[in-house]
């Protein structure tokens, strides 16, 4: 999946010579064949490479809070989200639901990095949802929803249908 999401920021970053990608090890640790060195090797450290390539800094952080802060979602996808559990994923859309409550994006109100990486990974948790479920992590499917109708985000992932009200209400008609 990783080199999936590596060729999509590519195409995203509007990055005209694709990059050769191999991978390493039982988990297909991505590995990009860097021409001026050795290979650099991380989702993370590679995507971080393809932003600078790219001329984009604005999508690692406009201040250095904010680089901080996409960091540390960066590092929070390759270390909590990747391989996690069906009852993990739960507790990681809890938390992500709070943390989004007053946010458009991960990093305040700035696309980023991370934003990119996060839907990625959190992608097949929110596919598996039901609306109901969506419900209960509203934050959550509002920032997903957002993510994935930014131009050029969802190359290689299908859309995911989001009700834009609730389903259940309290009033009876």
């Amino acid at each position: 999946m990783a080199l999936r999401e590596l060729s999509s920021l590519e195409k995203y970053l509007g990055l005209k010579k694709p990059n050769k990608y191999s991978t390493r090890g039982d988990k297909k640790f991505p590995v990009l064949q860097n021409n001026n060195g050795p290979p650099l090797m991380g989702l993370v450290t590679i995507a971080r490479h393809l932003v600078k390539e790219a001329k984009c800094p604005e999508l690692l952080g406009q201040t250095a809070k904010d680089r901080a802060v996409v960091h540390q979602w960066l590092e929070y996808r390759v270390s909590k989200l990747d391989g996690v559990s069906k009852d993990g994923s739960r507790s990681i859309l809890k938390d992500l639901n709070l943390y989004l409550q007053d946010k458009v994006c991960l990093a305040g109100n700035h696309f980023t990095l991370a934003d990119v990486l996060m839907y990625n990974g959190i992608h097949p948790l929110i596919v598996d949802l039901t609306f109901q479920e969506k419900e209960q992590y509203m934050n959550v499917t509002r920032w997903f929803d957002h993510i994935q109708h930014r131009a050029g985000i969802r190359h290689h992932l299908p859309p995911v249908v989001v009700l834009k009200n609730n389903i259940y209400t309290h009033k009876h008609h």
